[in-house]
């Protein structure tokens, strides 16, 4: 839920609210209720840190750092009226970067995997009544791989060769809500995200081999990755003209993650493969506050936990997921009536985990933990 930077200072809670053109994503029929016409652009550095200690070893190996960026871009027109407003979302809600190394105790599971999930959402909203609105979009995903592992070939330096799998496809799916304010003054949203799945053909198998057995490798790949649902519901409590408070949960359908596999265009060698996921649908409660402290000021905070959705077996070093605290923090600062800025800051703690991964053997402990700082600019009219 790295959507939007109010969203994420409240613990990425945002289906029941109308706060801003991230409504793209978060509740489509929120958008229509929105009262100005509007852009903003963002973005979010992960920094995700991961350390593992192979069972029966007392050395801990980290992973390498580095960063992903998921943006988040949208734009919001509609005429006086506000019978209907029309939207634009370009934002990443999948993805991830994680670097183990060359050389540590699992580089025959993997050594890296940077993946990106690029979703194009254009979006209408209806406002049916006063109090209710609906809203869908269609959705485009440009997916992105890059996944390294060692192999059991070694040159004639005695150095284990590499395998390089890099490839991009394509997905679509579809984004839609109702958001509605009942007469108590609580809002209340329902949104569902439908899976993408991202097919990915004719992809780059690169082995980094001794030349005479180059022939026996392959060169192409083909392979597609289940982009799960979600389902939520969420619930904005105003106590005072400025205080909102957000509730959400959202259920995400993992299920349809059965397996990682990969067709490759030669099998001399290497058989394609089919890699064991089955992971479980996972869940998470949000909880989120925003208070004006001035007319220029906005302070937010929020917490959540998320349940993992990784079954006891399946935990791989790609994802080492397990359940997470989330925290967060952030503000908006009203530069001037059309011109604003958002800050945001999200921590997640990921509960230590010891695993034996049933396919490849690797037994451990891994410990994560990740940092998000997050800024956007926004323009209204």
């Amino acid at each position: 839920n790295l959507q939007g930077q109010k969203q994420i200072g409240m613990a990425g809670a945002g289906t029941g609210i109308a706060m801003d053109q991230a409504a793209v994503f978060f509740n489509p029929g929120a958008v229509t209720m929105l009262k100005n016409n509007g852009f903003s652009a963002g973005v979010s550095p992960v920094f995700f840190k991961s350390a593992f200690q192979q069972s029966g070893s007392n050395i801990t190996e980290n992973n390498k750092n580095e960063v992903a960026t998921p943006i988040q871009v949208y734009g919001v027109w509609g005429p006086k009226s506000e019978k209907y407003k029309i939207g634009l979302g370009v934002y990443t809600p999948f993805g991830g970067l994680n670097n183990w190394g060359d050389n540590w105790s699992g580089q025959y599971t993997i050594t890296l995997l940077d993946l990106k999930a690029i979703f194009v959402q254009p979006t209408l909203s209806v406002k049916l009544t006063e109090n209710i609105g609906i809203g869908a979009g269609f959705v485009y995903n440009h997916g992105i791989v890059d996944l390294q592992r060692r192999v059991p070939v070694v040159n004639e330096n005695g150095v284990a060769g590499k395998a390089t799998l890099k490839g991009s496809g394509e997905g679509f799916g579809w984004n839609a809500g109702i958001y509605i304010k009942t007469e108590s003054g609580v809002s209340i949203g329902v949104t569902h995200r439908s899976k993408v799945v991202t097919k990915l053909n004719g992809g780059d198998a690169i082995f980094d081999v001794p030349a005479s057995l180059k022939p026996t490798f392959p060169t192409k790949f083909d392979a597609q990755l289940p982009l799960p649902a979600t389902t939520s519901i969420g619930f904005g409590f105003y106590p005072s003209p400025k205080t909102t408070i957000a509730l959400d949960a959202n259920w995400v359908h993992w299920h349809v993650y059965k397996s990682l596999d990969f067709d490759y265009d030669n099998n001399t060698r290497i058989a394609d493969t089919k890699s064991p996921r089955n992971y479980s649908d996972g869940a998470t409660i949000r909880l989120g506050i925003q208070q004006q402290s001035t007319e220029k000021l906005a302070l937010r905070a929020g917490i959540g936990y998320a349940f993992t959705p990784v079954k006891e077996g399946y935990v791989t070093p790609e994802v080492p997921d397990a359940n997470r605290l989330i925290l967060s923090a952030g503000l908006g600062y009203n530069v001037s009536q059309r011109f604003g800025i958002d800050l945001s800051f999200l921590y997640e703690g990921l509960v230590k985990r010891t695993e034996t991964n049933i396919e490849t053997g690797l037994s451990g402990t891994f410990k994560s933990q990740v940092y998000i700082p997050g800024i956007s600019l926004s323009y209204k009219w």
